[in-house]
């Protein structure tokens, strides 16, 4: 006997649609978070006793980045400016590529392949935190031997407090990072409800890597369970 809970035409039909409303609303949210910055740090030092401030996001760096290039220049560090170039010129592709890739892994793949929406969405903030990681591990050992201060090279915190010489530093995410992950989040119940959408689908037994229907296209094909 089915375990599966009977269903109405239109009950299945809001719930496509609830699908697919998710699944947009989660790109257009990833899209939303180019323009935000996604992780903030501040350093504050005696003679900088209200603080210097950076925040990154994924097409650049802002806040006090002049100030702490010179102070970085003392201990040989890089300038922010050299920091993910590549990264930084390709982040609106990135970010383009990430939302309909999330909304196509969504409506568009088959019922097995459904999670790739969840993962391509996820793709966006992780792969953010990974780069970054990489590039704060740059910054803080390979430091320029000729500098004019020695400084034995070290890994910046990337949450939380720390400290850098007389710095002391704060690292958290900001509000682009989160908006990433709420739009992971929206994907994922998209797939959860997608699931229960493509159980109750008289085609499920034939389903294949994509959706020929775009799960809302399949209102000829519905009958109560």
């Amino acid at each position: 006997m089915s375990n599966l809970v009977p269903r109405t035409p239109d009950m299945q039909r809001r719930r496509r649609w609830l699908v697919l409303f998710l699944a947009i609303g989660g790109a257009l949210l990833l899209m939303a978070s180019y323009q935000l910055p996604y992780w903030h740090f501040k350093l504050v030092a005696p003679q900088y006793p209200k603080g210097l401030s950076l925040e990154i996001g994924l097409s650049g760096i802002t806040g006090d980045v002049a100030e702490i290039d010179i102070l970085n220049h003392y201990i040989g560090m890089m300038k922010m400016s050299t920091a993910a170039s590549l990264e930084r010129a390709m982040s609106v592709y990135i970010v383009s590529i990430a939302a309909l890739g999330t909304l196509a892994g969504v409506i568009a793949t088959g019922k097995r392949l459904g999670w790739l929406g969840v993962a391509v969405a996820l793709g966006l903030p992780l792969g953010f935190l990974v780069d970054t990681t990489y590039w704060m591990y740059r910054f803080g050992h390979e430091l320029e031997p000729q500098a004019p201060l020695k400084f034995s090279p070290f890994m910046p915190v990337l949450v939380g407090k720390g400290t850098i010489g007389q710095f002391h530093t704060t690292a958290w995410p900001a509000a682009g990072f989160w908006m990433a992950i709420a739009a992971s989040l929206m994907v994922a119940v998209a797939v959860y409800l997608r699931k229960q959408v493509c159980d109750h689908c008289p085609k499920t037994a034939t389903c294949g890597k994509t959706c020929n229907h775009l799960i809302v296209f399949t209102s000829s094909l519905e009958t109560p369970s």
